[in-house]
């Protein structure tokens, strides 16, 4: 495969790489690249997340060594799971399974887990090598990274010590590639910025569109939302009315798509067009459009179907109930896993009965 076309599968889908010619040239230097995504266990799977995931599968498919970074710790500051360490490694284990249910050849990933690495000296000096590069005030910027705002930063002072963490996880693995949802673009620019100063190459960033949540953005005009006002209106599991787990059943998912708020003649910040722009124009999926009043519809590409909902022509509740549909038939393969496998059922049931925790 050629540089040409490698390029194309790293970036399509990507809502930003940092920088795209650096990318180019580490790929004209013919060697391995080595890639991660770090994810904290916080509860069950959501729709959105499957977004990173998919890239993630075409990185490996692609020849990439990538490392999933199962960040225990990190989610143990950020209080997820009620900051139960144990329940946070338990559902480290269900993300496991939940990649191998979408296809992921998780043999092909290395698993790492954040408790080996704060076992070692050398990874607490990178943290603080990162923290002297770094004024106060841009690690309060960089919070969004945990899905809160600046503005919080007074919780406790844990949250603070995360931004470093993060950025010294990059150069501990020898990373060429960060991905991660644009919520994650704060500390992959601080790695950029800091890396040469302490004498690190500097990462590639691939950031993957954030999904919003079922309630849409709100009062809030997306022309002049901020980065953190887009954090704030992420599909997030601790907000489950507004979001679609990989596990709902068909009933969950009618009602809760049937629910979600979908304006006529509007894309921007509608959570039903966004699901259909991110994740089921792929790989020449053709949506099925049955329509009230009119012919059905057989739509081949987003932008098809933005052309026919802006003009009109398809009714809020005639795409919601397709995309419903299409919605249950992508996630029956990754239902039919956990129904099959005892052990990411067991994992499962016990996530299911855990407090999810902002």
């Amino acid at each position: 495969m050629d540089i040409e076309d490698k390029l194309r599968i790293i970036t399509t889908g990507l809502e930003e790489v940092i920088t795209e010619s650096r990318l180019r040239s580490m790929l004209e230097e013919g060697r391995k690249l080595r890639g991660y995504i770090g994810v904290e266990p916080s509860g069950l799977f959501s729709i959105g997340w499957l977004i990173w995931a998919e890239k993630f599968k075409e990185l490996v498919d692609l020849g990439i060594d990538m490392v999933l970074l199962e960040a225990t710790w990190h989610a143990w500051i950020n209080d997820k799971l009620g900051g139960s360490l144990e329940n946070i490694r338990v559902c480290a284990e269900y993300i496991e399974h939940c990649l191998r249910a979408i296809g992921v050849d998780t043999g092909k990933v290395k698993l790492i887990k954040a408790d080996r690495m704060v076992e070692d000296p050398n990874y607490w000096t990178l943290v603080l090598k990162v923290a002297k590069n770094l004024s106060l005030a841009r690690i309060k910027r960089a919070l969004t990274i945990m899905g809160r705002r600046s503005s919080e930063a007074s919780m406790d002072f844990s949250k603070l010590i995360y931004p470093c963490m993060q950025v010294a996880d990059i150069f501990y693995l020898d990373l060429d590639l960060c991905l991660g949802g644009m919520d994650q673009r704060r500390a992959h620019v601080l790695a950029i910025e800091v890396a040469e100063k302490i004498g690190f190459k500097k990462p590639v960033a691939l950031h993957t569109p954030l999904l919003i949540g079922l309630s849409g953005v709100g009062r809030m005009d997306v022309a002049s939302m901020s980065e953190e006002d887009w954090v704030s209106v992420k599909m997030s599991k601790s907000k489950p009315e507004t979001c679609i787990f990989i596990h709902d059943d068909e009933t969950a998912i009618r009602s809760k798509i049937r629910k979600a708020y979908c304006p006529p003649r509007e894309v921007r910040g509608n959570p039903i067009t966004e699901i259909c722009r991110l994740l089921l124009f792929k790989n020449g999926y053709k949506l099925k459009v049955e329509r009230r009043n009119a012919p059905s519809l057989e739509l081949e590409s987003y932008a098809e179907l933005e052309s026919l909902y802006v003009n009109g022509e398809i009714h809020p509740l005639d795409l919601k109930e397709a995309v419903a549909e299409a919605l249950i038939e992508k996630l029956k393969p990754i239902n039919d896993y956990f129904n099959r496998n005892n052990d990411a059922y067991r994992l499962l049931k016990i996530l299911e009965d855990t407090t999810i925790t902002r």
